[in-house]
């Protein structure tokens, strides 16, 4: 046996043109899915960091959050923590805060503004909605008994939905 056929033996046919080919094209499909997983990640990533902003919004009326009836002013609202169906929601001068629990709530489209949606019963304001903006997902909160209760008086009446855009603020690590 020559010295060529030992090599070819030991380390298999030498590469052709056509081997080389075959080799390269699943490392292209092997660069494009990381590359894809990549930015995915990334995407992922950015509506994470936006969940765990805050918000800050000035409510000009007086409005009941869970059982609690809350004065009208400046409010932050975010999630109790990133997996949780808990909102907190505090006024930013100390003195006014609740914690209400939630159920997810999904829109047709991205929102393009962070935004709370209050269901308005003649002169009473009752949080419905939290939606935070360049996302699909929000809270709904569950109707209180004195909302159940006036909701069935005003069946007569038509309930209005109020609806007050929100800042995001970036949470502090």
């Amino acid at each position: 046996m020559t010295l060529q056929g030992r090599q070819e033996q030991k380390n298999g046919p030498a590469p052709t043109a056509l081997t080389k080919k075959k080799d390269e094209v699943p490392m292209k499909k092997r660069a494009f899915v990381t590359v894809t997983l990549f930015v995915l990640s990334i995407i992922v990533a950015a509506q994470v960091v936006q969940a765990d902003q805050l918000m800050l919004v000035n409510i000009p009326f007086s409005f009941v959050a869970g059982n609690v009836t809350l004065p009208a002013g400046e409010y932050r609202v975010q999630k109790l923590d990133r997996n949780s169906g808990v909102l907190l929601i505090n006024r930013s001068n100390p003195g006014a805060a609740v914690m209400v629990v939630t159920h997810a709530a999904q829109a047709k489209e991205l929102q393009r503004e962070s935004k709370l949606v209050f269901n308005q019963y003649g002169n009473r304001y009752f949080l419905s909605q939290v939606w935070s903006a360049g996302s699909i997902r929000g809270r709904q909160l569950l109707k209180s008994p004195q909302e159940k209760e006036i909701s069935q008086i005003a069946r007569i009446e038509t309930k209005t939905e109020f609806t007050l855009v929100a800042r995001l603020i970036p949470a502090r690590p």
